[in-house]
């Protein structure tokens, strides 16, 4: 018993604790290695440099409880870091994904987190467990052995070296390295000052946007009766759309409707919610929005302009992003879900018909924000609406992936009934309308051996950015103005972006032009042009798709739908 006493006594003595909590904080590092495609200098690099520095901060004093105490932001950046791998499989921590932080709302954020718990658990025994231990080695004053303190400083200085030299090296050995953006926990600390610099600019939007103008204009008969809506999608990929030759019956009743068009090979520059939707309701493009967006309105003030009457629909939470800011121009605001209870698409319904049957104006544009196909799926439908079984299960894993797809191409049902009712209620108009669909970006749904799942994730996949695209136009608007339909036709097996072409193809269907009017960008026009395949990246880049990181998979998969990249 004395030998396990005096053992127990020197595992928990600080002179362990000085040498393990490195260890801990460098395995975020060799994780990354293992990941990631890159070079190896940058590989050795990413270990050596940092090795050398932690063992310097563990070595800077006796009291070891204090150190581990003050390396806390570390090893909070190192826990986060693991997850994301668990989650993705790859990538270091993204300016988006601290953005995501503070925009997703708490009931998405609960589910993802319920589904993430045995890595949360890894992460809480690896830097938890060291934390406590090193706060009571400070209470009890317990220091560590100082011929082991001058040992990890050599050590670590000696490291440290060779990653610096090392560092030289793969700065002139390797075009385009960074050590901002390849080394952590370098670039997930750059990442996060990005994140708090965009959010300050995003808080500022209302004045720097303030002295926007589209100089908007309708070149249509006043006396005309029109409405036009945009359904904005929510984790929505084509490839589960029967409409897109999937095989399972997902779109009963958009397969059948009349004056309809689907664009099947339709991309979104973005796998971010908060990118994509400002995107496709905007004039930014993915070359222009790290400047513009925070200067530019939507497309509400634009129809506004227009003499149109206004409304913004959406069953989302408000999360103060752009998107949020874009609908406070809308003359009428309704978020369905501020009640604080749980709502289906479907609901938006009711303050369609009612916003269309109370407007003053004969001139009507609507925004509905849907919340389309967001994990968990099967609680983005009625249990009446289920029409593939079994959809019961809940946990993200790859032994539930039929159900998971079950639920999923469920969600997908039950968007084509909510199109097809707002198609309804604009047919029983009378009148000239049009409506626009598309999502904002699709989902991984642990569809090959990467077993990747969900979205937004820093390199993004097929499964993320293949999206469904549609339009429909009314018999009186294709009476009235034919071309409009016939060339949006004539253009049905194009490459489409829809962060691209929403803004300009809306506008030209309901005849509004502006000063940024851009007939290449709308499908309706003859002067329609495909356009570069680009993702706007991490870093509010726009690069070519080619550049995203998409992988082996991914091409291949594009490849089959014969969409360009």
């Amino acid at each position: 018993m004395k030998r396990f006493n005096r053992l127990f006594s020197h595992l928990l003595s600080p002179d362990v604790l000085l040498w393990l909590y490195p260890i801990t904080l460098i395995i975020p590092n060799v994780a990354l290695d293992i990941t990631e495609y890159s070079h190896a200098l940058v590989k050795i690099t990413n270990i050596l440099l940092p090795a050398g520095l932690y063992m310097l901060l563990t070595g800077l004093s006796r009291n070891v409880g204090r150190t581990v105490l003050c390396c806390l932001p570390l090893a909070i950046f190192a826990a986060f870091q693991i997850v994301l791998l668990f989650l993705y499989g790859e990538s270091i921590i993204a300016v988006d994904m601290f953005l995501n932080v503070v925009t997703t709302n708490i009931s998405e954020a609960s589910e993802l987190l319920g589904n993430l718990a045995m890595a949360i658990v890894i992460v809480l025994l690896i830097y938890l467990l060291p934390l406590i231990w090193g706060i009571v080695l400070m209470c009890k004053s317990s220091k560590a052995d100082a011929a082991d303190v001058k040992t990890i400083r050599r050590t670590g200085i000696v490291t440290a070296m060779l990653g610096i030299a090392m560092l030289s090296v793969t700065y002139c050995a390797v075009p385009r390295f960074n050590i901002l953006r390849d080394i952590f926990p370098v670039n997930v600390i750059h990442n996060m000052i990005t994140a708090i610099q965009r959010t300050e600019a995003t808080n500022r939007y209302f004045e720097t946007s303030a002295g926007f103008d589209y100089k908007a204009r309708s070149c249509r008969d006043n006396r005309l009766k029109e409405i036009y809506v945009l359904v904005v999608g929510e984790t929505s990929r084509a490839d589960n759309w029967q409409l897109n030759g999937y095989q399972r019956p997902t779109n009963p009743r958009l397969s059948h409707t009349d004056n309809l068009i689907y664009f099947p090979k339709t991309l979104s520059e973005s796998n971010t919610t908060h990118k994509s939707v400002p995107l496709m309701l905007s004039s930014v493009s993915a070359e222009t929005f790290a400047d513009s967006i925070y200067t530019t309105k939507g497309i509400i003030s634009a129809f506004n302009q227009a003499g149109y009457r206004t409304a913004w629909l959406t069953n989302q939470a408000r999360n103060h992003s752009f998107i949020d800011f874009f609908a406070r121009e809308a003359q009428v605001v309704d978020y369905i879900n501020d009640d604080g209870r749980h709502h289906f698409d479907h609901e938006l319904i009711k303050p369609l018909h009612e916003f269309i049957e109370n407007s003053p104006s004969d001139k009507m544009f609507v925004v509905m924000h849907t919340y389309g196909s967001h994990f968990n799926y099967n609680e983005r439908y009625p249990a009446d609406r289920r029409r593939f079984t079994p959809d019961g299960a809940s946990s993200a894993s790859v032994e539930n992936r039929p159900q998971l797809v079950n639920a999923y191409d469920n969600t997908i049902v039950y968007t084509d009934s909510l199109l097809a009712d707002i198609i309804n209620v604009l047919d029983s108009a009378d009148c000239v309308a049009g409506l626009i669909y598309m999502s904002d970006h699709g989902e991984d749904i642990f569809d090959d051996r990467r077993e990747r799942f969900l979205h937004a994730s820093p390199v993004p996949t097929y499964y993320q950015i293949h999206v469904p695209m549609l339009l429909w136009m009314s018999p009186e608007l294709r009476e009235a103005y034919p071309d409009l339909y016939n060339t949006a036709e004539s253009h049905r097996n194009l490459n489409v972006s829809s962060s691209r072409t929403a803004f300009d193809t809306m506008l030209s269907m309901a005849g509004v032009t502006t000063r940024m009017s851009d007939a290449s960008k709308a499908l309706t026009e003859r002067d329609y042009v495909e356009g570069r395949r680009l993702y706007l990246n991490d870093h509010n880049e726009a690069v070519p798709l080619k550049g995203a990181g998409l992988r082996d998979y991914d091409y291949t998969k594009l490849d089959k739908n014969r969409i360009n990249y």
